[in-house]
């Protein structure tokens, strides 16, 4: 009888012992998973932070660039295209459908994308060239209002 007193004791304290090691693991359990979340939490933010500051600097160039179409520095199809580039990696709360909030330079920027430039275009024929440049201005004219009125809508979003 004793000894079985004794076994009963000695399987009650190891039990008792495991369910203390077992409560100490899922307490440890619990401090990882909050500290996990709390890690998650904070990486979110920064991601956030991180796309707000990226979005900022984008539309720093989008406003500088609406300026400069404003005052004519620069051709309403240079501007098109680098202002599609620009907003059409906007995120979050800022991404821009260019289609739709700002027709005309996308039906401009549709007309000239394909265009080449630069060392590009110096390759082409004389005559391919003025046919390109003919199609471009006449877009450019065609579109001229419009587009000064979208860079003006831009340019509201700067206040």
């Amino acid at each position: 009888m004793q000894d079985m007193t004794l076994w009963l004791g000695l399987a009650g304290s190891l039990v008792a012992v495991l369910a203390a090691y077992a409560g100490y693991l899922l307490f440890k359990l619990y401090q990882q998973n909050t500290r996990h979340k709390a890690f998650l939490e904070r990486a979110k933010l920064q991601q956030a932070e991180k796309i707000n500051e990226r979005n900022a600097n984008i539309m720093s160039s989008v406003f500088i660039i609406a300026e400069a179409g404003k005052q004519d520095q620069c051709t309403l199809s240079e501007i098109a295209i680098r202002l599609y580039k620009l907003m059409e990696v906007l995120q979050a709360e800022q991404a821009v459908d260019f289609a739709s909030q700002y027709p005309a330079m996308h039906e401009l920027y549709n007309v000239v994308k394909d265009m080449p430039r630069g060392d590009a275009r110096k390759v082409l024929q004389k005559k391919e060239r003025m046919a390109q440049d003919l199609q471009r201005m006449k877009a450019e004219a065609r579109l001229l209002d419009d587009i000064k009125r979208e860079l003006d809508m831009i340019l509201a979003l700067k206040a």
